[in-house]
Formats: C-alpha cells, sequence, structure tokens
C-alpha cells in the first residue's frame, strides 16, 4: 500500500476560547481529490491553513506527503501549492512574467524556468494572452494564471482554498477541467469549497466538516446514501396503468396529468425488485422508471442541521 498524501490525527486548533478544530482526523490518498465541505466557521480555511505551514497546529500529527508540518516544514512546502480565493497574480507584469517571477524565486535556471513557464501557459491555454497583463484577463484566466504560478515548482500536493468562488459558471468549469487534469497527471489535490456541484463533480470522497470535526466521510453516492429523500420515478403509458400502480404500491404521489408515480425508496437494488415484483404481481407494466437520490444539499442539511450557505447552482 501507497502511505497516503496526506495524514491528520487528532488535529487541535483554538483562537483565544475559540475551538476552531476540534480532533480532526483526516487521510487523503495520492493522486486523488478530496473536497472539504462545511459552512463559514467550520474550520476549512484553517485546516488548508496549517497543512500548507501557514499556521502551527495546537496539537495532533499531522503528516503532508510523509513530512511532518512542524518538524519539518520546508519538507512539506517543497511538495505543494496552495491556491486560494484572492489570486496572487501581479498586474504590472504580463502573464510570462508572473511566471518567470515565480521561476526566480524557486531559484530554477533561465533554461528550467523558461521551459516550464511555456509549459504551463500551453497547458492552460493561456499563450495568446501570454504577453499581456492580466489585468485584462477573465476570472477564469486570471484563476488559471494563479494556478499555473503554483505549479511552478512541480508539487504533488495542491491546495484549493475555494478556488472558484466568484466566478461565472464558464469560468468555473474552466478551473475544473484544469483540476482534472492536474489529477490525470496523478497529483492530490485538497479542495475546500462551498458548491456543492462541485464536490459532486471533482471529489473522490467528500468530508464535511462541522464543529471542527469530520461528520462525515464517503464518496458522493455514499453520502447520498446516508439520508432519507431517495425515491423511484415511475412513468406509465395511461392512467389505467397508474392507478394499478398506486393500489398495488399503496403509496399517494401520483401526478395523474404526467402519468407518473413517485415512490419513497433507498435506491438499493433490494427495493428496486421489490416495487417491480409488486407491479409484475398487479400485472402492471412500467413505462419509464428512474432513480432519484438526495443530493449533496440534502446530506448537508441532514448531517449539520443547516443548509450550506452561499450555495450556487451553475448551469452551462
Amino acid at each position: 500500500m501507497t502511505r497516503p498524501a496526506i495524514s491528520v490525527r487528532g488535529l487541535r486548533k483554538s483562537f483565544g476560547t475559540q475551538v476552531v478544530l476540534d480532533g480532526l482526523d483526516l487521510t487523503v490518498a495520492e493522486g486523488s481529490v478530496f473536497a472539504l465541505l462545511g459552512p463559514n466557521g467550520s474550520g476549512k480555511t484553517t485546516t488548508v491553513d496549517i497543512l500548507s505551514t501557514l499556521t502551527p497546529p495546537d496539537a495532533g500529527e499531522v503528516l503532508v506527503g510523509g513530512a511532518d508540518v512542524t518538524r519539518d516544514p520546508r519538507a512539506v512546502r517543497a511538495a505543494i501549492a496552495v491556491t486560494g480565493q484572492s489570486t496572487a497574480v501581479d498586474d504590472l507584469l504580463t502573464g510570462a512574467e508572473n511566471l518567470r517571477l515565480v521561476a526566480d524565486l524557486l531559484h530554477l535556471d533561465r533554461r528550467t524556468g523558461r521551459a516550464r513557464a511555456a509549459d504551463l501557459l500551453e497547458r492552460f491555454d493561456l499563450v495568446e494572452a501570454a504577453a499581456t497583463s492580466p489585468s485584462t484577463y477573465s476570472g477564469g484566466m486570471r484563476r488559471k494564471l494563479d494556478l499555473a504560478m503554483g505549479l511552478m515548482g512541480d508539487p504533488r500536493i495542491v491546495f484549493l482554498d475555494e478556488p472558484t468562488t466568484g466566478l461565472d459558471p464558464r469560468s468555473r468549469r474552466a478551473v475544473w477541467d484544469v483540476v482534472r487534469g492536474l489529477v490525470g497527471e496523478g497529483v492530490t489535490v485538497l479542495l475546500t469549497t462551498q458548491y456543492l456541484e462541485e464536490a459532486d463533480q471533482l471529489a473522490d470522497r467528500i468530508g464535511v466538516l462541522d464543529g471542527g470535526r469530520l461528520v462525515a466521510e464517503g464518496t458522493a453516492a455514499e453520502l447520498k446514501r446516508q439520508v432519507p429523500g431517495g425515491s423511484l420515478r415511475l412513468r406509465f403509458a395511461d392512467r389505467t396503468a397508474l392507478d394499478g400502480a398506486t393500489r398495488a404500491l399503496g403509496t399517494a404521489g401520483a401526478d395523474a396529468d404526467a402519468l407518473v408515480l413517485e415512490v419513497p425508496s433507498d435506491g438499493s437494488v433490494r427495493a428496486l425488485k421489490e416495487v417491480l415484483a409488486r407491479l409484475d404481481d398487479a400485472a402492471v407494466e412500467v413505462a419509464e422508471l428512474t432513480v432519484h437520490e438526495p443530493d449533496l444539499d440534502d446530506v448537508f442539511l441532514a448531517l449539520t442541521g443547516r443548509p450550506t450557505p452561499n450555495v450556487e447552482v451553475s448551469t452551462p
């Protein structure tokens, strides 16, 4: 088994009398995307700050890339890149000059720095804009340049703290494509976000942070199965079949106009077989069947007792 890219055990952090992280345990596998969901003040940004050595922990063991953030912060910094809600882009420089500045700060030789900058500009589709000031860029282009600057050091672990906040849907999807490309190259990504669609689209595993602890963790599908609210949507060819299904299943919720019956279900194969068997016994034929699961908003509400704040549903 390979070691995890990030391993956190018993992480605690307080600011004055306010406890922000209260015994947080977290493991992120190499080459995966882990999304942290949580309300404002739940500790998401503090977690990223500690993992990236910007803030010292009060207690607990925190390993990033196999290095301890307290005992060997230089090794941690050499392995990571961090992108926050605001970019580190300098508008007085061109896009290419921003990347070359980072290369100088990393003490890369001239040839290596220019080659890496050119590669990143091409990878992030910024070649045509490379000679212009980022002040002329769209929000998505600025975010991509900021990510490219972080990748100049060839990190294996990337922290993205709400990276698409304030971006329009098209720019948000452009950043998603960048993240998918990184993971395809074996990079590990820890993402904090309040966009439920973002976590659903990108994350291999999702952790719900509340009160300084992970209150749930799993794939999007696993988390959705933890809460009630799923259903089977049955559509019938005519009203006779709809009425027969309503009697056979003993449930209300029929839409006579759409010829549709909603049946509460956990979406399991066992539940699906049971419904179909009862309809078969009643000689009722289903024209169409779809399974509807709770979404991540339902999950968040069930686990924290409150809806996710500032959730935006983006459209193409």
